[in-house]
């Protein structure tokens, strides 16, 4: 099967969604400020990001590839969900266009986080996800910076950007970032080059504490979902040689039809993905 996820397309957004200066991440509705020693600031009552990180045990593959086939219909009456995308991944939850056949992601956008924290806590289908799993991890995300759509719809920013916040209570804590992409045809060669570099680079890149390659159709339909201990950490592997090629190839060649960067606050972040416990919030 035709692998459905690509790091590249994390490599290949431009620098700039990543270092563009921090004034342009505020927005205009006021948002609660960050609470003491660096937490992360409370999602209001918009868009709140789940995604759902699974590693299915190999007698459950059936049941996972028949989530991929299903589609988001089966999320159809979760309360709040706005839109949603099944994904594939690749090998051992990376990059390149060898598959995974055990390794899948759910993103989901819900229209408050207490429908969000409800999804995750008492949804039957996520119970069913844990219940197959022999890795699972659930994040929460208040997204504070979307540029362009995936298919059409945007994420709306639900918090103030806490990197505009004065120095004495600027927000210090984790950062995650969603680069997705769909590559144009005459593209995908040269998009495809970029990954084995920009997969090493950010594999080495100190400070990344979960990345995993993402896909809702082979080749040409990609995402990379990372987590970072900070802005700093996230910044030096935007600036790096490998991603900032990518990234400058990506403009010069118009490599997609559509694209979304999109970056957040994780709210919480629980479980074990690729053999590390994660325990936020």
């Amino acid at each position: 099967m035709t692998s459905q996820v690509s790091g590249a397309a994390h490599a290949a957004s431009l620098a700039a969604e990543l270092v563009r200066p921090l004034a342009r991440d505020a927005l205009t509705p006021p948002a609660p400020q960050s609470r003491p020693g660096g937490s992360p600031p409370h999602a209001l009552a918009t868009d709140t990001v789940v995604l759902l990180l699974v590693d299915f045990e190999p007698a459950s593959r059936l049941w996972g590839w028949m989530r991929l086939v299903r589609g988001p219909a089966a999320l159809r009456r979760e309360q709040g969900l706005r839109w949603c995308k099944v994904l594939g991944s690749g090998h051992e939850g990376g990059f390149g266009l060898k598959p995974s056949g055990t390794r899948q992601g759910l993103f989901c956008v819900f229209d408050t986080d207490a429908n969000a924290r409800a999804f995750i806590e008492r949804s039957p289908l996520v119970h069913a996800y844990r219940h197959r799993a022999r890795e699972f991890a659930a994040l929460r995300l208040a997204p504070f910076s979307c540029r362009g759509t995936w298919n059409g719809r945007a994420v709306t920013p639900s918090i103030a950007s806490p990197l505009v916040a004065p120095e004495s209570s600027a927000y210090q804590g984790p950062i995650a970032a969603l680069t997705r992409g769909s590559i144009r045809p005459a593209a995908a060669a040269a998009f495809w080059k970029h990954t084995p570099a920009s997969q090493a680079a950010l594999a080495d890149t100190a400070g990344c504490l979960l990345a995993v390659g993402l896909g809702e159709a082979p080749v040409f339909r990609q995402a990379t979902f990372s987590v970072w201990e900070s802005l700093v950490h996230m910044d030096a592997y935007a600036r790096q040689g490998a991603h900032r090629a990518a990234a400058r190839a990506a403009a010069d060649q118009r490599f997609f039809t559509e694209s979304m960067f999109v970056r957040f606050v994780p709210l919480s972040m629980q479980g074990t993905w690729k053999g590390r416990h994660h325990a936020l919030g």
